[in-house]
């Protein structure tokens, strides 16, 4: 019995990550500056699209990782 306890907290502690970050990209839409930084790269021409988001990406690293490390203390 004792052996699962370990899993079953791995599994809930996925589960409200799953939720976080779907709940996240649903509400993506309404935040007006995600994906429209500065930094981010946007080529369009006649049959091309290219899109790389790479100042958005720093943004979201830094905010998760200091998520990540207040949680991750002891």
């Amino acid at each position: 019995m004792f052996e699962l306890y370990p899993l079953g907290k791995m599994l809930i502690f996925f589960g409200v990550i799953l939720i976080i970050i779907g709940g996240s990209i649903l509400l993506a839409d309404k935040i007006p500056w995600i994906g429209r930084l500065p930094g981010d790269i946007f080529i369009q021409k006649k049959n091309f699209t290219f899109y790389f988001p790479i100042a958005t990406s720093i943004i979201i690293s830094i905010i998760l990782t200091l998520i990540f490390s207040f949680f991750s203390r002891k």
